[in-house]
């Protein structure tokens, strides 16, 4: 393993932990698709190699950034706020429905699917790190300082919230934590808080009211999950889903059903990325979803560690919302499983199956390397010139 990190530069620990993730993506993923074998048809293999060509993709992206400077991260991110923008509202009118959401575009010529939200996740914590450093000086100023940092998260947010509630709702709150982070008065942030409450909660009126004009079109399936309560038959049809991700948590037991083992996968809709939770308990069991857990923590504590060592703010900003990223959509996916929050689409980072997600999890994960890189570099250059002073 020593001989091969040496080409890895950056933080060792994140390097074995995606690695071994990602690794363990291709054994999870080929025994928990059966569920879409039965649905769309093929062979396990075939979703097998078409998430191993992903993997390829995001680790060959990763290991590439990981090699660049993140100052040029910063200086191209106007450029990726942009392109996201121009990409989500590309979906916003010509997207792929999958599961009644047109969150998709459709890449000519391979058959693959590009998720634009996840681009533009990405995109926006790097855009509002940069804006942060750049009005650092006039953040209590509405007009100059602290506008043109909330309008960014405003557009994109709303661009992503009419298709994925949950992708948006948990973006704002990330991006509203990097601006306390970057000492953005409370009292700003409150007001924007109220504000996004306010503005969601009139769309859902004018949607009640006018409802021809299709507002939200995804608003009944997000009122049924989380209104739904386990009080009549019919509602115990509507959560069949979440029903047995607690089944097949409950038969994991302590260490499993075993690999490919796992039954109630068959009959979980995602198994393979909203409910990878459920499946991975169900057959790796409870000490191997706490190994797990503790992974994803090691890896938070890591990309800080990187974030409050750097000497700039930017790559301080960038990690701090780099890793609460990966973290929420982490927590958010065994909540879901566990029954503690209503059915959404959060999967789990480097592990579910899903090719924008885990390239863009990749992507930032490289990012986050090249920050490490540097920070090595500069050590090592004070170490010698230390050394040459003697």
């Amino acid at each position: 393993m020593r001989e091969y990190l040496k080409y890895l530069k950056g933080d060792g620990v994140i390097w074995i932990i995606t690695l071994l993730m990602l690794a363990f993506s291709l054994v999870s993923v080929y025994s928990f698709v059966p569920i879409l074998v039965k649905i769309e048809g093929g062979t396990p293999f075939k979703y097998l190699f078409k998430h191993f060509i992903y993997v390829l993709i995001g680790f060959v992206m990763m290991y590439w950034i990981h090699k660049k400077d993140a100052k040029y991260v910063s200086q191209l991110s106007k450029f990726g706020f942009y392109l996201a923008i121009g990409l989500l509202i590309f979906t916003f009118f010509f997207g792929t429905k999958v599961n009644d959401a047109g969150r998709w575009i459709r890449i000519p010529f391979v058959g693959l699917t590009f998720q634009s939200s996840d681009f533009a996740k990405l995109a926006l914590i790097i855009y509002v790190s940069r804006l942060l450093v750049k009005k650092k000086e006039q953040l209590n100023n509405w007009k100059e300082g602290f506008w043109p940092v909330i309008l960014p998260i405003i557009v994109i947010c709303g661009l992503i919230v009419k298709d994925n509630f949950s992708t948006a709702a948990i973006l704002f709150a990330i991006s509203l934590s990097i601006l306390f982070i970057g000492k953005v008065p409370f009292s700003k942030i409150f007001i924007t808080i109220s504000g996004g409450v306010a503005l969601l909660s009139l769309i859902v009126l004018l949607h009640k009211a006018a409802p021809a004009l299709n507002l939200l079109p995804r608003y009944e399936t997000w009122e049924n999950r989380i209104l739904n309560r386990m009080d009549d038959d019919q509602n115990v049809l509507d959560n069949a889903q979440a029903l047995n991700a607690e089944l097949a948590i409950y038969h994991g037991s302590f260490i499993g059903q075993g690999v490919g083992d796992g039954k109630l996968k068959e009959y979980l809709p995602e198994a393979y990325a909203d409910f990878y939770y459920a499946s991975f308990v169900e057959e790796f069991g409870l000490f191997s979803a706490v190994v797990l857990m503790m992974l994803y923590l090691i890896l938070l504590f890591r990309i800080i560690r990187i974030g409050l060592r750097s000497d700039r703010l930017f790559e301080t900003y960038v990690c701090l919302g780099i890793g609460i990223l990966l973290l929420s959509q982490a927590s958010v996916n065994m909540l879901v499983c566990t029954g503690v929050f209503p059915v959404t689409g959060q999967n789990m980072p480097l592990l579910a199956m899903g090719g924008s997600a885990l390239i863009m999890t990749c992507v930032a994960i490289g990012i986050v390397q090249s920050i490490a890189y540097r920070q090595e570099k500069s050590k090592k250059e004070e170490a010698n010139n230390e050394f040459a002073a003697l």
